[in-house]
């Protein structure tokens, strides 16, 4: 199941380019999510059926309780790092942050360059597991139970202020860097796990001005999603509608000098999901 949020409520993919409204009371995915769950897509009637294009597409869950963000998780990405950087340690357990909801935006709005960080901002193509039940301490082995379905992020970053976190300024931080409204397009729907499968092996492309910059495959993950739950759900409780970012592959802007520039088009396209495409203006 394709389940979209937009200004007229929540839809069902009925077919490609086509779009079920539900009569559901909740606004948007998050609150399905916190409420009856997503299988009340799967049984709501339905109101009226629409071209998707005669709505307007907002992200899957527009406020998240939190997003949790990982990092390290392609072995592309970790290599990269390596050959820029020298023998840096990296982590062999997942290595995350917590980064604002409110850093969320529609899959096709703008990204906005912050004027307090305005010249390194980057981009990260991404895969997100959104959480579909409450998971705390969860099992590897039920990991899937706990996840509603996937979508694609675009987890943007200012890389100065990360840059003054990894040096020690004690006034930035990681989370920071990554929190910024629209940092995080995500979209343009949620694909559920009955859908999508239990070892999603997707192809990750992400283009900017419509030059590829990443070319991955998420089957390459060094902690897949349920291991993933599992690990997070040690240290914190995972809440219906919560966002996980699974991880970047090779590629970021930021080694190559190459960051987003006021006019530039970003896009993230993920197999089997669809994509986030947004383009970059100065606030």
């Amino acid at each position: 199941m394709r389940i979209y949020t937009t200004d007229r409520g929540i839809g069902r993919e009925s077919e490609r380019g086509r779009l079920d409204l539900l009569d559901l009371p909740q606004a948007e995915l998050g609150e399905l999510l916190r409420g009856p769950g997503v299988g009340a897509a799967r049984e709501a009637a339905v109101t009226e059926t629409v071209a998707l294009h005669d709505v307007e597409i907002l992200a899957p869950v527009t406020r998240p309780g939190k997003i949790v963000i990982i990092g390290y998780n392609f072995p592309s990405h970790g290599d990269e790092v390596r050959e820029r950087l020298g023998d840096v340690h990296l982590p062999e357990e997942p290595n995350f942050r917590l980064v604002a909801g409110t850093a969320v935006t529609a899959p096709h709005a703008a990204i906005r360059l912050p004027a307090l960080a305005d010249t390194r901002v980057d981009y990260e193509g991404e895969v997100a597991a959104v959480i579909g039940r409450v998971a705390k301490d969860v099992e590897v082995g039920h990991g899937w139970e706990h996840v509603a379905g996937l979508t694609v992020v675009n987890d943007v970053t200012a890389r100065d202020i990360q840059a003054r976190a990894m040096a020690g300024d004690p006034t930035a931080s990681l989370g920071i860097a990554k929190s910024f409204d629209t940092f995080k397009p995500l979209g343009p729907c949620l694909v559920t796990t009955d859908e999508i499968g239990t070892s999603p092996d997707l192809r990750l492309v992400t283009r900017v001005n419509g030059e590829v910059r990443q070319d991955d495959r998420t089957g390459s993950l060094l902690h897949p999603i349920p291991a993933l739950v599992s690990y997070l759900s040690s240290f914190m409780t995972l809440e219906p509608g919560d966002v996980v970012c699974t991880g970047t592959p090779r590629g970021i802007g930021y080694f190559a000098g190459r960051f987003l520039q006021d006019g530039d088009e970003v896009e993230v396209e993920v197999e089997g999901i669809g994509s986030v495409r947004n383009t970059v203006r100065r606030s």
